[in-house]
Parts: structure tokens; sequence; C-alpha cells
């Protein structure tokens, strides 16, 4: 089996806002399934904060792996890593065992930072919203990314906004 592809999934909106004060400035259900759908038996990587913010712990369904450098953290049911080194190590060996095609970095923007430039996909969840956060994701450089894929959806029963989801394959 080929080594799984480095994925990250993201919502944010049109000037890049992931968060503010360690949560999620939206509610959206719909995207939430579609979340659920895309992680679904994958490893999961994640930062502290990002945990910390998690309603339910650990997602379920998923190897959660979580990086801290505080040697004291401590994540009930995931696997703590020192390293996003040692995260991506121990999600490329899980995926592979199960068959998972992929790993998916959820979050948050110091983990993305670091992530993006060794990702294959993104799953972009662009919120039609502009609004102010104190966390934002990575500018998506068009040189680097394609995108195969882009979905409106119209604000739905508990969902705050409209929002299109959108796929990008890294130029090879």
């Amino acid at each position: 089996m080929p080594r799984p592809k480095l994925s990250l999934i993201v919502a944010m909106s049109e000037n890049r806002v992931i968060g503010r004060d360690n949560s999620l400035p939206w509610h959206l259900r719909s995207d939430l399934k579609m979340f659920k759908a895309i992680t679904q038996f994958k490893p999961i990587i994640m930062g502290s904060n990002t945990w910390d913010s998690l309603p339910r712990k650990p997602l379920p369904g998923r190897l959660n792996l979580v990086c801290s450098r505080d040697p004291k953290f401590e994540a009930e049911g995931a696997v703590v890593c020192e390293t996003l080194f040692e995260a991506m190590e121990i999600a490329r060996e899980h995926a592979a065992d199960d068959g998972a095609d992929e790993v998916v970095v959820i979050g948050g923007a110091n983990i993305y930072a670091q992530t993006i430039g060794k990702a294959d996909r993104l799953y972009v969840t662009l919120v039609h919203t502009t609004l102010d956060g104190d966390a934002h994701f990575p500018e998506i450089d068009p040189a680097v990314w394609t995108e195969t894929k882009s979905e409106f959806v119209e604000k739905g029963d508990g969902d705050d906004f409209d929002f299109t989801l959108k796929v990008y394959e890294r130029n090879r």
C-alpha cells in the first residue's frame, strides 16, 4: 500500500480566521457532519489547544494524536506526542496498518503552519463571513495548490452561515 497522504481539514472565514478565544467563532452542523465523514477511521493530529477545545474527547472512531511540548500534558483517550514528527510517524504507521489512505491534521493554527508545506491535500470549509479572530489559517498559494472540488452549501438548520466546501490538491 502506498504511503498515506497527509491532509489538512479546516473551516475558515473569508479572511482566514479559524478561531477566537480557543473556540470556533460559528456553529455549522452541516460542516461537522462532513468533518466526521472525512476523518472517520483515519488518524487525526492536533495541537493541545485544539484538544482542549473539543466538546467530546477523544473524537470517536479515530486515533487522536495530540502534540504538546508540555511533558505533563495529559489527554485521556489520545496519544500525546512531544513533537509533530513523532505524531506524523505514529499516524502514518497506524494508517498503513488499518488501510487508511490518509492522515488528517485538524488544527490549530501552529500545527497547520508546520504541516501545510508537507500536505498533499486540503479540505477547506470556506465560511461566508468576515470576522475577528486570534487564529488564522495560512495563505493557500495558487502556485502550490489546485482547487479540485467546490461545493456551495446553503445555510441550513444548525448553521450560522452559508459555506463552500473546497478540496485542493498539491501541484506536482
